[in-house]
């Protein structure tokens, strides 16, 4: 699942290969930004903004989204696709490589110099070199009365988690996800918890919180509802949570781990 740390080494990985180079093709496949042919610019940057990818090239921001199934992949030119051309909404090429963004949630041009505009909502970024945890804890504060879970998935409020790191940062802290803000006595720690979580798997190609990248023993309790709690046996249970009923996500906890 596209998090924080999937959308950081996304953006790394684009940077290394694109940093500096000059587009020689720009197909961006999304009528809104259909006829914008940014070939011949150079690409400045690739950087992550929580959850939020932007190549800044020449005078512009192309700010992406992978929302649940988005991805980008790079290929040398004439190399095959590992999916399908139809699921393609943008295709940069160089001399070098051609990098595809496939089915992404998000995909929009804009001026460079609005872009800190349209980002200015999201809270800091847990992996930003201006993170700030004080204001995470101040904002996550400003809606006691918001299931902790909700509060920590809310991007203006700290920017790069997802549903699987919030319910295993519930599970880590022995809180329910539906539990009230002003109910958590220790948000700061919870807000460290989150850096330091998000911090350590920013360069793993498998995400563990559990600290075993066996695959099957990675999580705590995400999509784990029926199965035992690897701390106490409990059957771990599962509803759904969020600030609406169109915002839903899937919530698994642990009965007796979590109060």
């Amino acid at each position: 699942m596209p998090e924080g740390d999937t959308v950081f080494r996304t953006a790394r990985t684009l940077d290394q290969a694109l940093h500096g180079e000059l587009l020689t093709g720009c197909d961006l496949r999304v009528p809104a930004f259909a006829t914008v042919d940014l070939a011949g610019e150079r690409m400045h940057e690739v950087a992550s903004r929580g959850k939020h990818l932007l190549m800044r090239v020449g005078e512009a921001s192309i700010h992406s989204h992978l929302k649940m199934e988005g991805a980008w992949h790079l290929y040398r030119h004439g190399s095959r696709w590992q999916r399908p051309a139809f699921q393609a909404r943008a295709v940069l090429e160089t001399d070098d490589w051609v990098a595809v963004g496939f089915d992404l949630g998000l995909l929009e041009v804009l001026p460079l110099a609005r872009e800190a505009e349209r980002l200015a909502w999201l809270g800091p970024d847990l992996l930003g070199a201006d993170w700030d945890p004080d204001e995470a804890v101040r904002r996550i504060r400003s809606e006691p009365e918001k299931p902790i879970a909700v509060a920590l998935a809310d991007q203006s409020n700290l920017a790069g988690l997802g549903n699987e790191y919030v319910n295993e940062l519930c599970f880590l802290r022995g809180i329910l996800p539906t539990r009230q803000v002003v109910a958590v006595t220790d948000v700061p720690g919870l807000v460290d918890l989150a850096h330091r979580l998000i911090l350590a798997n920013r360069d793993r190609a498998e995400r563990t919180t559990t600290g075993n990248t066996r695959r099957g023993a990675q999580s705590w309790v995400f999509s784990r509802a029926g199965q035992a709690c690897r701390r106490c046996g409990t059957r771990i249970e599962s509803g759904s949570l969020g600030r609406n009923e169109l915002e839903l996500r899937n919530t698994f906890w642990c009965p007796r781990c979590q109060t």
